[in-house]
């Protein structure tokens, strides 16, 4: 029998659903907590110009929370953002400075304006962003330059385009000219980034991607004399969505890393290097849970089960065809007898959660889990076929349980229309 753990359990998950309803998203504050913890201790050896140790810059689209990133910060996470949004998240949780790492591409003036009046560290995706930024918002102290090695990667990857394929980051002749052209201009300090792959599992493609930019870093030294003190090799630690995969050995990863870091960083003088990271999945995806009820169970050409989530609230399976499992609550032991489609009740074939699911028989009112949904699922979401999305609950330490974002309503949906019969049809209700 294939069984994936609750955080919490049945009787607990009992009560919030007859306090809330269903369908929402549940967050574990303690597991979060943990992870992020168990993250930090990995890399105890990284020391990096004026002792600045290892850091994870939390992906804030990963969940887009302010409860969530005021636990990171007191976790002492930062933020890797992508727009002005996250960047006005990280403020309204008092994370600003070299706290923020602004990663954008194809960006406009006003988040380069944004970001500069927090602090953040730019990230430049483009080697044309450089005197753009400079026209729009002025150079900074630091600067950081987004690298895509194109066919220098390895390995392959499920979500990702190969990285030549993709738009983001500098080819390998245009980041040296960047450097260059970024020291002549003023800049003093330096990062180097990249991220090429999503929720990997083999920890040996992380171990691969330092050695990569330790590499580079020493070429940028040696061509343009241009000294690298931040390295960032992005984030893509994968989760266990199946029952049946193994986590990430972070040990073996770290020690690994420092290997190299030893041979291709510290050899050559190039040391200190502070090293970071922008794992938002890793942190929150196995903290999270969506609730629903199944609403109707139905025979066709296939046997179906219909619940009250919609794939606005988890379209990630919608999407690509990516595993979440589902536990019947109560029923884990019983034989998985049949596949089951698992369906929400919009007007789009696609709108399953699973499909040819083997589980147990079901019954209408039975409370469906759908687990790891703590990162890339409520914030997917959309509103298509007028659906709104679920709230978000947070499990506090203490086995409080709080309401972090409210549920989507008709009137959210209708905030933004200027039509005058809309307006009759909510001041009549």
């Amino acid at each position: 029998m294939v069984v994936k753990t609750l955080f919490t359990s049945a009787e607990k998950l009992d009560e919030i659903v007859q306090e809330f309803g269903t369908p929402f998203h549940l967050y574990d504050e303690r597991g979060i907590r943990e992870t992020a913890r168990r993250l930090h201790a990995a890399f105890p050896w990284v020391k990096g110009p004026d002792g600045k140790g290892f850091m994870n810059y939390f992906a804030v689209k990963a969940l887009p929370n302010p409860h969530i990133l005021d636990i990171l910060r007191e976790e002492g996470m930062g933020t890797d953002c992508s727009s002005d949004t996250e960047l006005l998240l990280s403020k309204a949780t008092n994370i600003t400075g070299e706290r923020i790492m602004f990663t954008s591409n194809n960006t406009p003036a006003e988040e380069f304006k944004l970001a500069r009046s927090l602090g953040a560290i730019i990230n430049i995706d483009d080697l044309m962003h450089l005197p753009f930024l400079e026209e729009h918002a002025g150079l900074p102290d630091i600067l950081c330059f987004r690298y895509n090695p194109g066919p220098l990667a390895e390995g392959d990857n499920t979500i990702f385009d190969p990285p030549e394929e993709t738009k983001y980051g500098h080819r390998h002749d245009q980041i040296l000219e960047a450097y260059q052209t970024a020291r002549d201009k003023g800049v003093r300090r330096f990062g180097l980034h990249t991220m090429i792959g999503s929720n990997k599992l083999n920890p040996n493609y992380f171990v691969r991607t330092a050695g990569l930019l330790f590499d580079l870093v020493g070429e940028v030294a040696e061509k343009t004399g241009v000294p690298i003190e931040l390295v960032n090799i992005g984030g893509g630690i994968g989760i266990p969505y199946q029952p049946d995969q193994e986590a990430v050995d972070l040990d073996y990863v770290s020690r690994s890393i420092q290997q190299a870091y030893e041979e291709k960083i510290k050899a050559r003088g190039l040391a200190p290097l502070q090293l970071v990271m922008e794992n938002g999945r890793y942190v929150t995806g196995p903290q999270g849970i969506l609730v629903t009820q199944v609403r109707h169970i139905m025979q066709k050409y296939k046997d179906f089960i219909g619940v009250d989530a919609s794939i606005e609230d988890m379209k990630r399976h919608a999407l690509y065809g990516a595993y979440h499992h589902i536990t019947i609550l109560g029923r884990e032991s019983e034989p998985q007898e049949k596949l089951y489609t698992v369906v929400d009740s919009l007007c789009e074939n696609n709108g399953r959660f699973a499909t040819d699911r083997p589980l147990p028989t079901p019954t209408r009112g039975d409370i469906l889990v759908v687990h790891d949904t703590g990162a890339h699922c409520y914030a997917m979401g959309g509103n298509y076929n007028g659906k709104r999305r679920s709230s978000e609950l947070l499990l506090r330490e203490n086995g409080d349980v709080t309401q972090i974002r409210k549920p989507e309503t008709i009137d959210h949906l209708f905030a933004t229309l200027h039509h005058a019969g809309v307006r009759c049809v909510l001041d009549s209700r």
